[in-house]
């Protein structure tokens, strides 16, 4: 007997070459199946010489024998049990964490565009629910569906030995059984797949309602978001009802199946036995084996409703693995050069789905200079620089490093090169010690120490609990925004990389926190290529050269005098700070 629907899912080829590695313990482990399965066959077939031979017959030697056979059999059915079932559950283990570490692998892999199209609830619910809902159909269902298979086997064998023509009348039942069971296999892979969109939907709602419980308290929005949290849950709730029917109605279309089957074997059992065409051990031990029968039959439903849960969560991970990067390197990319002399912008353009944000960029900078790009917020200054480590690719234009395009190279040796402080500085709930080491892990303990005094947060790392071994919690929550704006810069210095990003690394800190966090960014800054991006036109004043831009295009290029002497956009953008109290006037 086949399970259902499986040729219908092309999945089951994927999952096959994860339990390509365990086919020997999977050989064993259906070895021990068969043995649980002849077991059970040969207990209905005892049933024959215990009512024949002993209680009609009298026979005290079968008396002595057949309990020493059933305890004997039990004991080979008991052992093989626990060997199927603990090489099934390691073989069903083993898989799931390797499709787990896969699909996580390949998350770390992703170009950035796929995590601004797919909310972090929905990728934890593919990494998490689904590969729970797959790992209970491979350890759970599969084993029992696998036992169940050659258990019903033997027992045909059984009530077919007894009595061919009652097993024949029998046999017309099973195969209206069958149709059930595909039906609703179907309609458990179509719920079960609209669960799991719905769970990650959730899931993304309660992410984003605790990652930002602030905003939600400070703006009043706690029942706004309780009401949308009800509206997901409860077509959850829905959907979850319908999978709850669909399940409960299997078993009682089973129960009425099998018992329209056990009634009509009774009726001609019954006068076979009446006119002496069969033994009452004969058809009692054929009873046994159809009772018996039944009981896989239906499990089988039951665990069919499982194995389509764990294929609709096998879809969904296998298309997270499946998607294919669009930024990856050429065939014949080269390492990037630790020398090089001249970064260059030649008529870039970028477009993110369709809505144009850069267009004809072109600049240029030399090894050792500071330049800053400054500008409205959404003129596109960020987008640009994330151009250069290649987190997006350009899609007109070049960006060059002493005339080669950046596509050329590999694109670890090219980020390798470059260091970034951002505005949102991401820490990891871990030590100081390894967050300052992250990306350097084998770094000397001076090392890290001589990196925190240049991004002068060695003072008040020291003032920790446990100083550098002191875990700084999710994000950093349990030290300021300077200080960790200060553990980011020292990360940046141990890199030691040549070519220096800096995105608005202080606009987000206030007057007394954004000198300190100042220091340490001068520190890096020094004998280093810097590209700034600053809302704070007081951190790009000592810049070679600042580059204004709006709507995506370069409007004004100049030094700060210069640029103040046109007065054009960048004065415009001066003046309104100086009228705002974000800086004081300066000579031009």
């Amino acid at each position: 007997m086949s399970i259902p629907l499986l040729r219908d899912h092309p999945e089951i080829s994927r999952l096959y070459e994860y339990i390509r590695p365990y086919v020997g313990r999977l050989i064993f482990a259906m070895v021990c199946m068969v043995i649980v399965a002849f077991a059970t066959a040969f207990s209905a077939y005892l049933v024959k010489p215990v009512l024949d031979d002993i209680f009609l017959n009298k026979d005290a030697v079968k008396l002595m024998i057949l309990p020493i056979v059933v305890v004997a059999l039990y004991l080979v059915k008991g052992g093989a049990m626990y060997g199927q079932r603990y090489i099934m559950a390691y073989i069903g283990q083993r898989i799931v964490a390797n499709i787990r570490r896969d699909m996580y692998y390949r998350l770390q892999d992703m170009d950035l565009s796929y995590f601004f199209k797919n909310s972090t609830g929905t990728i934890l619910s593919r990494l998490i629910n689904d590969v729970n809902l797959l790992r209970g159909a491979v350890s759970g269902a599969v084993t029992s569906l696998l036992r169940d298979f050659f258990t019903i086997v033997g027992l045909i064998f059984v009530v077919f030995y007894r009595n061919w023509q009652l097993a024949c009348v029998a046999m017309l039942i099973l195969p209206i059984a069958v149709y059930p069971i595909v039906m609703f296999g179907r309609k458990f892979f179509k719920f079960s797949t609209r669960s799991q969109e719905t769970i990650g939907d959730l899931s993304m709602l309660i992410h984003e309602a605790m990652t930002g419980i602030r905003i939600v308290k400070a703006f009043g929005m706690e029942n706004y978001e309780k009401e949308r949290f009800n509206e997901e849950n409860e077509r959850l709730f829905r959907i979850y009802m319908r999978i709850q029917k669909v399940r409960a109605l299997s078993s009682p279309v089973m129960e009425t199946l099998g018992g329209l089957g056990i009634a009509a074997i009774i009726w001609i059992g019954g006068f076979q036995v009446l006119k002496g065409h069969a033994t009452p051990g004969t058809f009692f031990s054929f009873m046994t084996a159809l009772f018996m029968l039944y009981q896989p039959i239906k499990k089988i439903n039951k665990s069919n409703s499982v194995v389509q849960e764990g294929l609709s969560a096998a879809r969904r991970i296998f298309d997270v693995m499946d998607t294919r990067n669009e930024i990856v390197d050429t065939p014949d990319a080269v390492e990037f050069p630790r020398e090089w002399k001249t970064l260059e912008f030649e008529h870039v353009t970028f477009a993110y789905e369709k809505e144009i944000i850069l267009q004809d960029i072109n600049f240029t900078v030399k090894r050792g200079e500071v330049v800053a790009f400054v500008g409205k917020s959404g003129s596109g200054k960020t987008t640009m620089l994330n151009l250069i480590p290649r987190f997006h690719d350009v899609t007109g234009g070049r960006i060059t490093f002493d005339g080669r395009d950046i596509r050329d190279f590999k694109i670890r040796s090219l980020r390798a090169q470059i260091a970034m402080v951002t505005q949102e500085v991401v820490l990891f709930n871990d030590t100081v010690r390894n967050n300052i080491a992250y990306g350097n892990q084998h770094v000397s303990m001076d090392e890290i120490v001589q990196a925190s005094e240049l991004a002068n947060a060695q003072d008040f790392i020291m003032s920790l609990p446990q100083g550098y071994d002191t875990v700084i919690g999710e994000k950093g929550i349990k030290i300021s925004g300077g200080e960790r704006q200060r553990i980011s810069i020292a990360r940046a210095i141990l890199k030691n990389a040549p070519l220096l990003i800096l995105d608005e690394a202080t606009s987000s800190l206030d007057a007394e926190a954004e000198v300190e966090v100042q220091e340490g960014l001068n520190n890096l800054m020094e004998n280093r290529t810097v590209l700034l991006v600053a809302h704070r036109l007081s951190t790009v004043v000592g810049a070679d050269r600042i580059y204004v831009l709006d709507q995506g295009r370069i409007v004004e290029v100049g030094t700060h005098e210069s640029l103040l002497r046109a007065g054009g956009a960048y004065r415009q953008l001066f003046d309104l700070q100086v009228r705002n109290g974000i800086l004081q006037e300066t000579p031009a």
